[in-house]
């Protein structure tokens, strides 16, 4: 007899359900664990990862051995997001918030979020200055030269953080950059302890940047990272570190806007 099939919306449900799954997980699943986690059979979760990949909602990236297993969100789901946001009071809200910030500290500032094994800018900012790095919402930048990657990184627990930095391409953008995976692990454990991000001419020569946390209630897991960006010829990593406790400030009045069992900070 032939097994019945699932109403379409049950099956549109189920794919919403799994795009869901992998927005709050920020980190690939294969798809053993997807189907464990979900309750959805190989096979079914076989034919609508292949669907929502075709449509660019999911991909696939390289595990640690190279091999295609890890889902993860795609850049249409990533779009998607992004026009959702626009068209919200989240935009209006977060950018008066990094308005005032940036009013205060004279320098550009931008809210990202970690998108896969890469920072994808949020919203941002820019200054008055007319020397500045110019970037977008939208835009995705490395995680182990940027402020906001690195605190990504040094925040995670360290299986995690060890599996990413096995797949990623640890590339030098400048003379400054980190290139070796020993180096950049001790590099990641003293910024934890210090609960920042710092870009010390890593990404772009000339450029520097500090970043910090914006964290769900309790303090628990990072939300985003809030960070400020300056020219060398401006200011130094030093004069940006002294900006840490408003940026710590603006990033607690940030957490009500991306979790909504944040309490609002006055």
């Amino acid at each position: 007899m032939q097994q019945e099939q699932p109403p379409e919306d049950t099956r549109v449900l189920r794919a919403l359900i799994v795009v869901e799954h992998l927005a709050a997980a920020g980190q690939p699943f294969s798809l053993s664990q997807l189907s464990a986690r979900l309750h959805i059979p190989k096979a079914t979760l076989t034919r609508m990862i292949e669907s929502l990949e075709a449509l660019g909602y999911v991909t696939h990236i390289p595990d640690s051995r190279g091999a295609d297993r890890g889902i993860t969100l795609g850049p249409r789901a990533t779009q998607l997001a992004l026009t959702m946001l626009a068209n919200s009071t989240f935009t209006r809200s977060c950018r008066a918030l990094l308005r005032g910030l940036v009013d205060v500290l004279g320098e550009s500032c931008n809210l990202t979020v970690l998108d896969g094994d890469a920072v994808l800018y949020v919203e941002r900012v820019e200054t008055n200055e007319p020397l500045r790095l110019h970037m977008q919402p939208g835009m995705c930048v490395p995680l182990h030269c940027t402020a906001s990657g690195k605190l990504f990184l040094s925040q995670m627990a360290p299986g995690e953080r060890a599996r990413i930095l096995a797949r990623m391409q640890l590339k030098a953008h400048t003379y400054r950059t980190f290139t070796d995976s020993t180096l950049l692990g001790a590099e990641l454990d003293r910024l934890a302890s210090r609960g920042l991000g710092i870009d010390n001419e890593e990404f772009v020569r000339g450029m520097v940047a500090v970043a910090v946390p914006v964290r769900e209630p309790g303090g628990r897991g990072v939300l985003a990272s809030l960070a400020v960006h300056a020219p060398t010829a401006r200011a130094s990593l030093d004069d940006l570190l002294k900006n840490v406790p408003k940026l710590k400030e603006t990033a607690a009045r940030l957490a009500p806007l991306l979790h909504a069992d944040a309490t609002p900070q006055r």
